[in-house]
């Protein structure tokens, strides 16, 4: 019925971790599910901490870092090709600086089985402090980019111009409709994959659950966010290795994905968005930052 993939790079502790509280889980709700592990590459030992801590787990160990989408699929390709009664019906995607709490890995498999017509589902993630960090977003507009971008009144960040769903959506019992979930957290109905193919690899970071959503609610399915469903999320552990990079990816991965997901208009007003709010940001900046901002720049421009 389900199947779990983890996509990890150089965060062996935080795996170790991630996989503890989920096969608790599972064992606490007596789901057998088998476990993937894609290793991007990692140099501190990951694959081997796997090996000799983990042995039930299915490793994939790479030789690179292939990116979070094309780390996924190459799981989602095993899985998804085997026979009929090995098909998994729901796929778990985790990522590895995440801590299931109990029964969050049932209750989402609940919320798919009760709701036929919602491809994917995601819980309530916390900060590691307990804090509630939020879980779903609307899909971006020209709006949410210009929070990204210029300072704007701090009251407004939480609201859903800078596309949050409310806190007492959080605090209730019961599941409400989402656009998409956070990637670092969300379970699939294989069906959906199906009628929409695997994640985008042109997104080598970021936005391609946003991707994968948008072209789900296209095709007919919806999301939600459950929030009795519950995961810790230790946010950006892989990523803040490299800000650098990071911030070159998310804002490349931006550009693709307005560009893809927008009337022309609209992306070409959000071309002039980016080019405006990241030139100020230039000013005054070291020049890897600048070189950085360049290269997004031109991102952008070769987006048609």
């Amino acid at each position: 019925m389900l199947a779990v993939i983890i996509v990890t790079w150089n965060v062996r502790d935080l795996l170790r971790a991630c996989l503890q509280s989920l096969q608790a889980d599972l064992e606490r709700s007596g789901l057998d599910a088998p476990v993937w592990v894609v290793d991007n590459g990692s140099a501190d030992g990951t694959s081997e901490m796997i090996r000799r801590e983990f042995p039930d787990v299915r490793l994939m160990a790479l030789g690179e870092n292939v990116g979070f989408a094309a780390g996924n699929n190459r799981a989602l390709h095993a899985l998804l090709d085997a026979p009929s009664p090995d098909r998994p019906r729901y796929l778990w995607l985790l990522n590895p600086d995440t801590e299931v709490l109990p029964g969050a890995t049932a209750t989402l498999v609940r919320a798919l089985e009760e709701n036929p017509r919602v491809g994917v589902a995601g819980p309530k993630l916390l900060y590691p402090d307990g804090a509630l960090q939020h879980s779903a977003f609307r899909f971006p507009g020209l709006v949410q980019l210009a929070f990204d971008l210029f300072p704007l009144p701090p009251r407004l960040y939480e609201t859903p111009l800078n596309g949050r769903y409310p806190r007492r959506l959080y605090e209730g019992e019961r599941p409400f409709p989402v656009d998409h979930p956070l990637g670092a957290a969300m379970m699939v109905r294989t069906e959906a994959v199906d009628r929409v193919g695997l994640m985008d690899e042109g997104y080598r970071l970021y936005c391609e659950e946003i991707d994968w959503c948008w072209r789900m609610r296209r095709a007919g399915w919806g999301a939600l966010c459950v929030p009795q469903a519950q995961v810790i999320h230790y946010a950006g552990r892989s990523t803040g290795q490299v800000p650098i990079p990071s911030f070159v990816n998310l804002w490349t991965s931006r550009a693709r994905l307005y560009a893809r997901h927008h009337p022309r208009p609209v992306f070409h007003l959000a071309r002039l968005l980016v080019r405006v709010g990241l030139r100020r940001r230039m000013q005054g900046a070291p020049p890897e930052w600048r070189a950085a901002i360049q290269q997004v720049l031109q991102a952008w421009e070769r987006q048609r």
